[in-house]
């Protein structure tokens, strides 16, 4: 996409990013408030391993993500990546913002020495498995989880 922009979430965009939360997959009834999301915008930055990014067209945030880089003890150091909360504003899908984010996050994996870059996905949401498809992500294996209350 012609002018687009990947870069470090900042404070100024935490109302554009819930925007874009409550657009799409993500709506919850107990979501942030802007100061509130801001004060956990700036503790993960405080992470070195955590880091979140928008997509900017011009001016407007039309995408986000969210990339967390680890070292993993069973496998000699070698280090990995996680993407979540990946979303696109809807009148922005298929326009190459989601692709330009993943080429985005492959890319600072394999510049901070990555073997791979994993994600997980809603079962139901076959749009974004063919989306990721696409991109050559392999689906491997299964994804679990326990609700904590």
């Amino acid at each position: 996409m012609i002018g687009l922009q990947i870069r470090e979430a900042a404070s100024e965009d935490v109302a554009a990013m819930l925007r874009l939360y409550a657009a799409g997959d993500f709506a919850t009834k107990d979501a942030f408030t802007v100061e509130e999301a801001v004060s956990h915008l700036q503790a993960m930055q405080r992470q070195p391993s955590m880091q979140v990014f928008v997509a900017c067209d011009g001016e407007a945030v039309v995408g986000t993500y969210e990339l967390f880089i680890m070292d993993n003890m069973a496998k000699r150091g070698r280090r990995s990546g996680v993407v979540e909360d990946v979303m696109v504003l809807p009148e922005y899908r298929g326009r190459g913002v989601g692709r330009a984010m993943m080429q985005d996050a492959m890319e600072r994996c394999r510049r901070a020495g990555c073997y791979k870059l994993t994600l997980s996905s809603n079962l139901s949401r076959e749009e974004a498995h063919r989306f990721y498809d696409a991109l050559g992500f392999t689906r491997h294996g299964y994804s679990f989880v326990v609700e904590l209350g």
